[in-house]
């Protein structure tokens, strides 16, 4: 009994200790990691009252200079720490009359490019792309963690796959993404998908009507690049592989319209993320020009996305195709077979059967009414949300759409789209509302496969962050670059960052607060040839990079939506997407650095466009 009170006593002592001892609520941030050689930061944030006297940080006994010490709002900053051996490093933060200790793993610059390559690497050899992106995370994730492969494995499960799927606006693309298969799984079953095909067959008859069309729902679609990639590949499917287009060819179709037109659209979800990136760097620049007039005028500089969707229509009309597209175009035309041999569709098409309840009645109706639901919710949703988020600001349609909730916009207009197939379907007993709830089952079922890749693309993307891939990259090459080749470095630079992240909104965020103070500093205007052309630069890079690398979000979903296998998109869109950097660089980016901007030039690139495939290119009906 005695040794019981005697428990009990200390605990009360402990708990009183706790209760009436003074807190502290001064956080120390550090990064998870860092790289030889390359700088990272340290924030503390405190609501106690200090001054930059107050404190002292050492690492391994070594003091840091003051001088990188910078006061803010909420704390302090110690900025541009630079340590030039791997290993273990102690922090020790002296903070009025309390100590913080912190460890920090610092590791070679250069491992910070590694899980990317080899995701990308073991895609491309073994085409398995769930087993590339777990290895190339799992790697990375080791390297951070002491190089301890047992711990990193369980990590990348339950640090990165869950934290990657818990993110709001990643749970609501998978919610989307899910939703919208289930309804074209209604739609394929009732009956709608090939009456869409019978009624399109009609007008466009013919491979080069079937692929402009395509190009131009690709491009009407405008206010957002995910709902563009899910709609147009998936309602233009069954028809292009009626008309024998290969799937790599709708894919890339597919994706590229859906990010271009989406960057160079007045009124996107894209235009509006852009001009949120300039709010910080023309505050601090002291810029009283609208962000929102900045993109206008940015608009004739975003040379690649203008040049891919030049190359995407002189393809069509030129009824031309070269390189590895021309190989898939062949086999299409040749065999019937859309898919290679042996190919590993991100969608599994054997659950979107249409006879799994005998025969139905066709009629492009019970299609379209649900395509349309969902364009117009979309619309609808965007307008709404951002309406009721205005706060007082001027009710204009930029600040509407600016103001909006994407996520959620999208995933009401999935669940509208479903239900109105839903709702079709049983009221014209088609099928009874058992068989329609079995249909829903079966195209969420076969989005799953992509949904997976999805996840996993965007936890390497979590994990290139945390080891500040896009950081090393841009170091390594920072004491290169003049204002003369300022729009082109930049452009080659995001685009390599976007290649390896995987991510072209990332890549965005990363350069805009990088690379706008460094324009404004080389020149002399806002309106500036070369200051346009180097915000250009940030948006096309990483349209370009989307476009080759993948393991990007966009580029995986493009597959997804057509029915394609993954690797073959990317390595038949790779050759299209670098020519029409090419066509960029010559004919935009450069002559921009030397504040040279005429719409000849475009014309230009566009005669050279056509030449390529017209000479280099082979006609459909000579295959």
């Amino acid at each position: 009994m005695k040794k019981v009170i005697v428990l009990l006593s200390i605990f009360l002592l402990l708990i009183n200790f706790n209760l009436f001892s003074k807190s502290s609520d001064t956080i120390v941030k550090i990064p998870k990691v860092a790289l030889t050689s390359i700088p990272f930061n340290i924030k503390i944030t405190t609501s106690e009252t200090f001054s930059i006297d107050d404190l002292t940080l050492e690492i391994n006994e070594n003091p840091i200079s003051k001088n990188k010490i910078a006061k803010n709002k909420d704390g302090l900053t110690i900025s541009d720490i630079v340590l030039s051996y791997s290993g273990q490093s102690t922090i020790k933060i002296k903070f009025k009359s309390q100590t913080i200790t912190k460890k920090i793993r610092i590791i070679p610059a250069w491992l910070s490019i590694l899980p990317p390559i080899i995701a990308i690497l073991l895609a491309l050899l073994t085409r398995q792309m769930i087993i590339s992106l777990f290895v190339g995370i799992w790697f990375g994730v080791s390297f951070i963690n002491g190089y301890n492969f047992l711990s990193g494995f369980f990590l990348t499960l339950d640090n990165y796959i869950v934290n990657a799927l818990a993110d709001p606006s990643h749970a609501s693309i998978v919610i989307f993404s899910l939703l919208f298969g289930g309804m074209v799984g209604i739609i394929s079953k009732n009956g709608g998908m090939r009456g869409i095909v019978k009624l399109a067959s009609k007008h466009a008859n013919s491979r080069r009507r079937g692929l402009l069309a395509t190009s131009l729902l690709g491009t009407v679609i405008f206010f957002d690049d995910y709902a563009n990639t899910l709609l147009v590949g998936n309602t233009m499917r069954p028809f292009t592989d009626k008309l024998k287009i290969s799937r790599e060819k709708l894919s890339y179709i597919v994706d590229s319209t859906a990010a271009p037109i989406a960057n160079l659209a007045p009124i996107s979800t894209w235009a509006v993320f852009k001009m949120s990136l300039l709010i910080e760097p023309y505050q601090n620049a002291n810029i009283a020009e609208s962000p929102y007039i900045t993109f206008l005028k940015s608009i004739p500089y975003s040379f690649y996305g203008i040049f891919s969707l030049l190359l995407l229509y002189s393809l069509a009309i030129l009824k031309r195709d070269f390189g590895t597209m021309l190989t898939a175009e062949k086999r299409a035309l040749k065999t019937g077979k859309v898919l290679r041999d042996g190919a590993n569709p991100l969608i599994d098409e054997s659950l979107l059967e249409e006879n799994e309840f005998g025969d139905k009645p066709t009629h492009w109706m019970n299609a379209l009414i649900p395509v349309f639901t969902v364009v117009f919710t979309t619309v609808l949703s965007l307008y709404i949300t951002g309406k009721n988020n205005l706060g007082g600001i001027e009710p204009s349609l930029r600040n509407i759409i600016g103001n909006s909730d994407s996520f959620s916009a999208l995933m009401w207009a999935a669940a509208m789209g479903c239900l109105a197939g839903l709702l079709l379907t049983v009221s014209q007993r088609i099928l009874s509302l058992e068989n329609t709830i079995k249909a829903w089952l079966s195209g969420v079922k076969s989005m799953v496969l992509a949904v997976v890749i999805l996840v996993l693309a965007w936890s390497l993307g979590s994990l290139t962050q945390d080891m500040h891939t896009a950081e090393y990259i841009i170091n390594i090459t920072k004491d290169i670059i003049t204002p003369a080749i300022l729009p082109l470095s930049i452009f080659i630079l995001s685009s390599l960052v976007s290649f390896s992240t995987g991510t072209s909104w990332g890549t965005m965020s990363i350069f805009v607060p990088i690379a706008v103070p460094l324009a404004l500093s080389m020149t002399d205007s806002i309106n500036s040839p070369i200051y346009l052309a180097s915000f250009a630069a940030i948006l096309s890079g990483a349209t370009l990079g989307d476009h080759c690398s993948p393991i990007s979000d966009t580029t995986i979903l493009s597959s997804m939506a057509s029915g394609s296998d993954h690797i073959d998109h990317v390595k038949t869109q790779i050759p299209y997407a670098i020519f029409a950097g090419i066509i960029a660089i010559c004919f935009g980016f450069l002559p921009a650095g030397f504040k040279i901007y005429n719409p000849l030039l475009l014309l230009a690139g566009l005669i050279l466009i056509i030449l390529v495939v017209i000479f280099y290119g082979k006609k459909w009906e000579s295959i």
